[in-house]
């Protein structure tokens, strides 16, 4: 069989991502925090880049302008007048004009200066193992007992509960189950008291023991007939210890009084401090918003560097490759990071105007709003809305929302508006909230209020919304007394 060599032509269509197009969907995600970053990681890599100084920093002495490597003088006409490669023949004006000496600032109102309140910093505290082994260490002088009150401290999760055998904690050393065993038990007395527990019960037991309340119902409750503390177990419970349902209300009060996690106190959850992206700002009867890029470095392109690229400069052609290319990738970079920016602005405008009245009023005002609603109003595709609002925050008069906040469906009322999801959620909250807890509202009785308000659900909806809202069952609500 011969081979042969030939050529054929072939039409057809597929999307190609430029770099400076990636780039763009790459920032467009990002948070404030993390352009910031991004861009300070770019100002150390690319040389051709620089920040421009705050408007209080004394500027630096400006470089001479007719000065080349060699310190020779140069005029405008020393310049070749035909610059015979592509780059040279580009209008550094037209393309960089905008970010050579002051460089992209954003177009919004500087005369706004009102800013989300700024939170005081928490100190980082001390940690539950920190706490205990500072006892462990005043409280006996004894080496094997410290050396195996650390290994069980050690083991102990953030609740303080131990999860690891004894029998493991045992072979470490290797230490006799008996001595371990003395150090659970010294471990127990420390404080927080209930820390070091194997279980639920004996957390609860141990905090008992240490008030005193031993063999009182409070300890018959949690050892025996912990499983009836549901509401609507009282009156079996209270058959089983022979009381009444008023004496049974004092120790059930006692055993709630009990801390269940008696680690979380000295193992907080970190607090997680938001940076808004965009901030609302009332200017007379009108919502303007302001973007909150104070963290964000402002960027320009060097003069010197462009000045590289001169055919008139001393600088090797390896230099000007260089320098060339560093200089397209700057230029990119100002530009997605001004799209941005911009992109960021016209979605914020839209939401405002969509939202007016949750803006005025609070959540009850809130409309139902999908991504096709914004992506219309500023001509742009439901995939760019979705980025811009990933992982954003907007300060409101009524608080700090993420962006994806004001994106809700909606249900048709039988007045012929149409409700936010949101709403009916706030709504079925507060009837529950007003609800006598002795005879609690099913959900279908839910059902007959709403729709006594133009709402109409079905019951399984007002039961997925009840779970998200993490509000029980009316059978787990009753109160007895």
């Amino acid at each position: 069989m011969a081979i042969h060599q030939k050529l054929q032509t072939r039409l057809s269509q597929k999307l190609v991502l430029t770099p400076s197009l990636q780039q763009a969907i790459k920032l467009l995600p990002m948070s404030t925090v993390e352009l910031a970053d991004h861009l300070n990681q770019e100002l150390v890599e690319n040389p051709v880049l620089e920040e421009i100084p705050d408007e209080g920093t004394p500027p630096e002495p400006p470089e001479q302008e007719g000065k080349t490597g060699t310190d020779q003088p140069v005029t405008p006409d020393a310049e070749p007048a035909d610059r015979g490669d592509g780059w040279d023949d580009a209008d550094y004006e037209y393309f960089f004009g905008d970010y050579l000496e002051d460089g992209y600032r954003p177009r919004t109102p500087t005369e706004f200066k009102e800013r989300p309140p700024i939170e005081n910093t928490l100190s980082t505290g001390t940690s539950l193992s920190d706490h205990l082994l500072r006892q462990l260490g005043e409280q006996t002088d004894e080496d094997r007992l410290r050396e195996i009150g650390s290994a069980i401290i050690g083991n102990l999760n953030e609740d303080g509960y131990l999860d690891v055998p004894l029998d493991e904690i045992a072979s470490m050393g290797p230490w006799p189950a008996g001595e371990v065993r003395r150090a659970l038990d010294f471990v127990q007395t420390l404080d927080p008291i209930g820390v070091a527990a194997r279980d639920l019960q004996e957390c609860l037991l141990l905090q008992i023991r240490h008030r005193g309340l031993d063999g009182t119902p409070c300890e018959t409750i949690v050892r025996e007939h912990l499983h009836l503390l549901e509401p609507h177990q009282r009156p079996e419970l209270a058959r089983r210890l022979d009381l009444s349902i008023a004496t049974l209300k004092e120790h059930v009060e006692l055993v709630q009084r009990l801390d269940p996690k008696p680690g979380s106190r000295l193992n907080p959850v970190e607090s997680r401090y938001v940076i808004p992206d965009v901030s609302v700002i009332k200017v007379e009867d009108d919502y303007v918003a302001v973007l909150n890029d104070e963290r964000v470095p402002q960027l320009r392109i060097s003069p010197v560097y462009r000045r590289m690229i001169s055919k008139a400069s001393q600088s090797s052609e390896e230099t000007r490759a260089y320098v060339k290319k560093k200089l397209e990738s700057a230029k990119w970079l100002i530009k997605s990071v001004d799209q941005r920016q911009r992109t960021i602005h016209k979605v914020a405008t839209s939401i405002i105007g969509f939202q007016r009245g949750f803006l005025d009023h609070g959540i009850e005002h809130l409309k139902p709003l999908v991504l096709r609603d914004v992506a219309n109003d500023i001509g742009m595709h439901e995939s760019t809305v979705s980025r811009v609002v990933t992982n954003k925050y907007m300060h409101t008069p009524q608080g700090v929302f993420e962006m994806k906040y004001f994106f809700h469906s909606g249900i048709s009322s039988a007045y012929g508006e149409h409700v936010s999801t949101v709403k009916v959620k706030e709504r079925i909250r507060k009837i529950v909230a007003q609800e006598d807890p002795r005879r609690p509202l099913s959900d279908s009785r839910i059902v007959r209020l709403l729709q006594d308000e133009g709402l109409v659900l079905a019951r399984r909806t007002i039961a997925k919304y009840r779970e998200e809202l993490k509000i029980p069952t009316s059978s787990r609500r009753r109160m007895h007394y």
